[in-house]
């Protein structure tokens, strides 16, 4: 059976497989892998491309990796240059548009909640459990109603349950806002999503902004939801579709779970949630995020380049491009690019990334004649622009929870390299065409 192959003109993951296959590589895998460490060592095995494993040992279901591990698949996710990505995102987000259509869950298998249907997998040795990695939770504030669609980790307890890590933003505050009345709060869950809607699940919008409007931008408009049957909620179109609610009065373990940087989380007392119903799509395939894998960090770094951007342009109007480096775990270093109009700006901008992004630890602003993208490039600028007064260290500051290297009040030391060449000597460091 060929996978790629949509049935229907709404299946819009697979749409979006079959109108890049012939630009990426996909590769199946046709022998029997286990869920257990053996799925998650042929995802490292490829780490740029997107990979089917199409015989999992405990499911009948595919498992899909891969869609979102590189800036090239997410631009044309979004239909831009992939050097546009990061405006693309703050248009998106800057005009949520509403999204008109509503329609019945049509065109899915439902089933009573069993969780062992699906290919959850345990990615690494010391994981606390199997885990849903590339789920994105819808739900409702119990007061205002407004809607909220993120993503979010959650670890396998039995057939009925998983442990939810959840960090306090807006679906923590639904939470507790219901908690407090003593209510569960009703969820959906969606697994298999395009890869625009998937990355709107992401971004970091006010808490009165709904997140599937984003998406609805990023698809010009044409965004469907569907109607939950055992919650009243609306849910995008996914290839799994889990209808259940995080219970007011229970909490278990969570972790340990291999975050950005390749090490371990802790374990933590995180809510529950009980699933009811399970919704299918015809041969559905189950997308998998591999921690610590490329899609990890893009999907979880991007959406803060558009913050970084706002704040660094704010100070210096001149700035072309912000970029979180894959080897910076998309998360602690960043490459700024910038037309220098005065000397000192430099300085400004890397003051205002850290500012902006507080987990950022190092960061380098380099000229526009310097490809961001190119990291031999930047080592050029480096290598060739940078004296001992253009660089600034910053001793003492909060990091990000995620470096390991972090002392153990949270402080690190950041630093900020001015790799710019100086405007009254620029002709010395004019490169040959």
């Amino acid at each position: 059976m060929d996978l790629l192959i949509f049935k229907k003109i709404g299946d819009q993951m697979r749409k979006f497989l079959q109108s890049i296959k012939d630009e990426f590589n996909i590769i199946r895998i046709e022998k029997e892998v286990s869920t257990y460490i053996e799925a998650a060592r042929v995802l490292r095995e490829h780490p740029k491309e997107i990979v089917i494993l199409e015989n999992v040992k405990e499911s009948k279901i595919p498992v899909i990796s891969g869609i979102c591990n590189s800036r090239k698949k997410i631009s044309r996710a979004l239909n831009c240059k992939k050097e546009n990505i990061t405006r693309r995102i703050i248009q998106a987000m800057e005009n949520p548009t509403p999204i008109e259509s509503t329609e019945k869950l049509e065109g899915y298998h439902s089933f009573k909640a069993n969780l062992e249907k699906l290919p959850i997998l345990t990615y690494y040795k010391k994981d606390g459990g199997p885990y849903i990695t590339a789920g994105a939770i819808i739900a409702r504030d119990p007061e205002t109603r407004v809607r909220n669609a993120s993503i979010h980790r959650m670890m396998l307890l039995d057939k009925r349950h998983l442990a939810v890590r959840i960090v306090p933003r807006h679906l923590y505050s639904y939470y507790k806002k219901a908690e407090e009345i003593g209510e569960d709060l009703p969820i959906a869950i969606v697994i298999g999503m395009h890869p625009a809607t998937l990355l709107a699940t992401t971004t970091s919008v006010p808490i009165n902004v709904d997140e599937l409007e984003v998406a609805n931008n990023f698809h010009d408009g044409k965004l469907k939801l569907f109607k939950c049957e055992k919650v009243d909620l609306e849910v995008p179109e996914a290839e799994i579709i889990i209808e259940g609610k995080i219970l007011a009065d229970e909490r278990a373990d969570e972790g340990p779970f291999v975050d950005l940087t390749g090490t371990y989380d802790i374990i933590r007392e995180e809510p529950v949630i009980k699933v009811e119903r399970i919704h299918f799509k015809d041969n559905p395939l189950y997308h998998a995020i591999l921690p610590a894998g490329l899609e990890h960090k893009l999907l979880q770094g991007l959406p803060q380049e558009p913050r970084i951007l706002k704040a660094v342009e704010n100070t210096v109007p001149s700035v072309k491009n912000v970029i979180l480096t894959e080897g910076g775990c998309c998360w602690l270093h960043a490459i700024i690019s910038m037309e220098k109009q005065a000397e000192g700006d430099g300085k400004n901008v890397i003051m205002a990334a850290l500012s902006a992004h507080p987990s950022l630890k190092h960061v380098v602003v380099v000229d526009d004649d310097i490809n961001p993208f190119d990291l031999e490039d930047v080592e050029y600028a480096i290598a060739t622009r940078v004296k001992d007064d253009d660089i600034l260290i910053v001793r003492g500051a909060r990091g990000s929870s995620l470096d390991p290297s972090a002392s153990a009040d949270g402080t690190t030391t950041k630093v900020g390299v001015d790799a710019t060449k100086p405007l009254k000597e620029s002709e010395k460091f004019e490169r040959i065409a």
